[in-house]
């Protein structure tokens, strides 16, 4: 995939939105305007847009617990994406489906999901079903290195890989499955050799790196839809927030979290547009452009009413 300036600057805005919208979303929990729970995927960024944008509009999408990015590296809107959050009937799901039960067929987005590996195999269902009516498009699986420890995901490989499926399953492996180093919870140091065994083609990459995930993904993507067979993507890459809002985090050191963060995504990125020739004032606009956005999405959601259900009256329901 070629990366010029004006495209790697449109993904780099793309990457501050969603990085915006997950400090929003943090600071509506801290003012008491949102409740319940979520999963923010701050410092993962690169995955959800790198490997989306290397994507059809027409490829089916299915995520995981950590999905806001996905939904917004995929084009959702914002506000609708917030509203939904926020129990607001505006919401993709009318308010009723949350951060952990979202989707939109409209973008071939098949939902978010709750419970740990479960994308999977509704990923590879889709897969099957894209086989059988002959169609071109693939499906995409996110999942993080501790659902690789779940049944669904043997299982679904092992289909996937037996019946030729077109699917690419791409973990997003954040070093930790909630507070579990994954070197303690995986008998493998890689996720990606765990699809070996299955005869499934993989590749590793450095999730904190764009233009990484858009070459991997790319060859990845291509090998899928040309050999209608599945692959596996590993995506090396870290949270810089806890597992969900309430984490505090005693697992790890902040010098750990200190050095990982001087290897940020947009950090990477930003340093990679002035290596392009941007400016820092294209960038600092581009900046600002996602902050406006994340600002008036959030005015916009709160100003919607609440879905009739009593679950989200009070924005109790997230």
């Amino acid at each position: 995939m070629q990366l010029d300036a004006e495209k790697l600057l449109s993904y780099y805005e793309r990457m501050q939105l969603i990085r915006l919208f997950e400090e929003k979303l943090a600071e509506l929990f801290t003012i008491g305007l949102l409740g319940g729970t979520s999963h923010f995927c701050i410092g993962q960024e690169a995955s959800a847009v790198g490997v989306l944008a290397a994507a059809r509009d027409t490829d089916w999408v299915v995520s995981n617990h950590r999905g806001h990015g996905h939904l917004l590296a995929r084009g959702l809107e914002p506000a609708r994406v917030m509203a939904e959050l926020l129990g607001r009937s505006t919401g993709y799901c009318g308010g009723r489906g949350g951060s952990q039960h979202m989707c939109s067929m409209e973008h071939h987005f098949l939902g978010t999901n709750g419970i740990t590996g479960g994308g999977i195999p509704i990923g590879t269902g889709a897969a099957f079903a894209l086989k059988y009516k002959a169609e071109s498009d693939i499906a995409i699986v996110f999942f993080g290195d501790g659902a690789s420890n779940q049944g669904t995901f043997h299982e679904s490989l092992n289909m996937a890989s037996l019946w030729g499926l077109p699917v690419l399953y791409v973990c997003e492996n954040n070093r930790y499955g909630m507070s579990m180093p994954v070197e303690r919870a995986c008998a493998t140091a890689s996720i990606a050799a765990r699809a070996v065994a299955y005869n499934i083609d993989t590749a590793e990459a450095d999730g904190s790196s764009l233009p990484a995930v858009l070459k991997a993904s790319a060859e990845a993507i291509r090998l899928v839809r040309s050999a209608q067979k599945p692959f596996l993507l590993e995506l090396h890459c870290y949270r810089h927030c806890g597992h969900s809002k309430n984490d505090p985090r005693v697992y790890r050191s902040r010098d750990e979290e200190s050095q990982m963060l001087a290897q940020d995504c947009l950090k990477q990125c930003e340093a990679l547009l002035l290596e392009h020739g941007v400016s820092s004032e294209m960038i600092a606009l581009s900046q600002e452009r996602a902050k406006q956005a994340i600002e008036q999405a959030a005015q916009t959601a709160l100003a919607a009413p609440y879905a009739d259900c009593n679950y989200a009256r009070g924005g109790v329901y997230a």
